[in-house]
């Protein structure tokens, strides 16, 4: 067996960068339609999270690597009509925007949720118990066309907090799993359910079978793609694999040369990368990321890859928070070199900074300017003119001069 190839953590984190889209980040002028779906099939899945502090996360990782861009174009995309609709709402990595191409790839997860496989028990259950309910609010939708959950809820008594969900919420995500109904748009961020038939391409729906264990293998080799230099559990959880799948996979892949063995420095596992690998020579990108964002949402590797310690804060008593209830991390120079907590005030068109901390590494001057533009730059797209300072850290007033040269 030959010697696996071997890469610096300077190195692996370049191909990150690089295989997630930001070599691009410098590049001026209107973003036009086929630059936004050329990055999203590049990254293969964008995460949708309802937590609307600054916008909500499906918007940002095309902001952080495109820089400012229309909303509309990601609403034409995944919620619009006509050719320019090319992505789907599906279990990806949790609830995601994926491209048309990819759903063929998803049929095998769609089979087993509706046999009730792995993570899709308790709506299995649902579904098997309450065939009464989830065939009523199919006929429903196959009746009236795109409808919420709302609309056909029977229920009651109030419901409760968080995922107290009503009996036809309940059929109708087990059909959404199963993949009887897909989301045809969205009202606010209430999803409304049609059939696939009046929502996604009939190529994309009449697309012969896939079997199992080549949609596995495919899914790696994109998460391969879209992560540069990735390990075992890094490729799995991409596309949120099982890993006995995506162990079984990854072996043949290897056996094939599919995948190669690569070592990477500090990293206790072996990692894996495509064989035509190309080393930049640097990613001069500085960018603001979402919480949920693909570089980082895999929070061990992103200490691997940037010695950086994530935790997303929004659901710990204030009291108890580190740094922040909404917190964006910020890249500059191929570094995680800060973490800002951002909030969109809308009532009064500012975008507030209410903490500034740094990471070892520190931020130098041209850091600080680099974060300054970056918030101007999001502050406008948002149609928030102004950028407020409201930290009382020592450090933060070099922000608020940057932000004022």
């Amino acid at each position: 067996m030959s010697k696996p190839l071997s890469l610096s953590l300077k190195q692996a984190r370049r191909l990150a960068l690089s295989a997630q889209g930001f070599a691009g980040r410098s590049r001026a002028g209107e973003v036009k339609p086929a630059r936004l779906n050329q990055l999203i099939d590049r990254l293969g899945v964008v995460q949708i999270d309802s937590v609307n502090a600054v916008v909500r996360s499906h918007y940002l990782p095309l902001f952080s690597r495109l820089g400012a861009y229309d909303h509309r174009l990601l609403e034409q995309a995944a919620w619009g009509s006509g050719k320019r609709r090319i992505l789907f709402e599906y279990w990806g990595h949790e609830a995601s925007l994926l491209p048309h191409t990819l759903y063929p790839l998803m049929r095998w997860r769609m089979r087993r949720a509706a046999q009730g496989e792995g993570i899709y028990s308790q709506l299995a259950q649902f579904g098997r118990e309450h065939q009464d309910v989830v065939q009523r609010v199919l006929a429903t939708v196959r009746e009236q066309g795109a409808t919420g959950a709302g609309a056909l809820n029977t229920r009651v008594e109030r419901a409760g907090p968080w995922w107290d969900w009503s009996a036809e919420k309940m059929a109708l995500e087990w059909l959404f799993a199963a993949g009887e109904v897909t989301v045809a748009g969205r009202r606010g961020f209430e999803r409304l359910y049609d059939i696939p038939e009046r929502v996604l391409p009939s190529a994309w729906l009449d697309h012969p079978d896939i079997a199992e264990a080549d949609a596995q293998r495919q899914l790696l080799l994109h998460s391969a793609a879209a992560l540069g230099v990735a390990t075992e559990k890094d490729l799995r959880d991409y596309f949120r694999l099982d890993p006995k799948d995506s162990q079984a996979r990854l072996a043949e892949l290897v056996e094939a040369r599919a995948l190669l063995p690569v070592a990477v420095e500090g990293w206790a596992k072996p990692a894996y990368c495509l064989p035509d690998l190309s080393l930049p020579r640097a990613v001069k990108a500085s960018a603001l990321l979402s919480p949920f964002d693909s570089l980082v949402w895999e929070r061990a590797r992103t200490e691997r890859l940037f010695d950086f310690r994530y935790r997303l804060e929004i659901y710990t008593p204030q009291a108890r928070r580190v740094y922040g209830y909404y917190v964006l991390p910020f890249l500059h120079n191929e570094r995680l070199v800060g973490r800002v907590d951002v909030r969109a005030e809308r009532s009064s068109g500012r975008l507030l900074v209410h903490a500034l901390h740094e990471e070892t590494v520190g931020l130098d001057e041209e850091g600080v300017h680099a974060l300054a533009r970056n918030l101007l730059d999001m502050g406008r797209w948002l149609g928030l003119p102004e950028v407020w300072v409201n930290c009382p850290k020592v450090g933060s007033e070099r922000l608020r001069l940057a932000l004022d040269s």
